[in-house]
């Protein structure tokens, strides 16, 4: 069962979208956007994990700039647009707004108080800051952009984080992967996966780079972890 929700914070409020499982109550994730908004894919998102029996929440994080952001990476406007929302946002009121979001969900009568995350591209680098700066469970880091710059945070790791990297992504080449690889892999908190052949956005079905056995994978260890890590 989906439905919208709204999330007030001292700057304002923002929308999301809430996909409900069977049970009454039960973890929630929250489901942390690309950089086309809150669209089909993360709607699709949000509701198959509703659909593994998680209560389930995508923030409006664009909201910002512009709220109600709806795009694709079906053509080449979108992906202008995409990447002009990419440089205008603030990741620091991103953050505040992913622990604005925490914080709503676990008061949900339908969330038994544990919260994790997920999140993919930009969303993969909010992902990886929801785990070292909110009181998020647990967090899963799909393909994150940035990180490379961020992995000294990771000293600030209390809870246990997932973390997806695609081999040949065009948008974390090779020496970001080894920064990032050489800080992360032996952390106690931390689990890294890595994928050969796969480009990013791998597991964003309908895409350019969508690899259906790299999806399959990853998307079962996400599951895998969340039963650990949330029950």
């Amino acid at each position: 069962m989906a439905e919208r929700t709204t999330i007030t914070t001292k700057d304002g409020s923002f929308g999301a979208y809430v996909a409900r499982p069977a049970k009454a109550q039960a973890p929630a994730v929250v489901v942390i956007q690309e950089i086309f908004g809150v669209n089909q894919v993360m709607r699709d998102v949000t509701e198959g994990l509703a659909a593994q029996g998680y209560l389930a929440i995508c923030p409006d994080l664009f909201w910002r700039i512009e709220p109600g952001i709806d795009i694709s990476d079906k053509s080449p406007a979108e992906w202008k647009r995409a990447f002009e929302l990419f440089n205008a946002f603030d990741v620091e009121a991103g953050v505040g707004d992913i622990a604005a979001t925490i914080a709503h969900v676990r008061r949900d009568p339908g969330c038994n108080g544990k919260v994790g995350a997920v999140g993919y591209c930009l969303g993969g680098q909010l992902a990886f800051l929801t785990a070292t700066r909110t009181d998020a469970d647990a967090s899963v880091s799909y393909y994150g952009v940035g990180l490379e710059n961020r992995v000294a945070e990771a000293e600030k790791l209390t809870h246990p984080l997932l973390m997806h990297m695609a081999e040949e992504d065009q948008f974390v080449p090779k020496p970001a992967q080894a920064v990032i690889l050489a800080a992360l892999k032996d952390h106690p908190h931390v689990e890294v996966h890595t994928y050969p052949g796969c480009d990013h956005a791998f597991a964003r079905e309908g895409g350019e780079h969508f690899n259906a056995e790299a999806a399959r994978l990853a998307n079962g260890r996400t599951l895998t972890f969340f039963v650990r890590t949330l029950g």
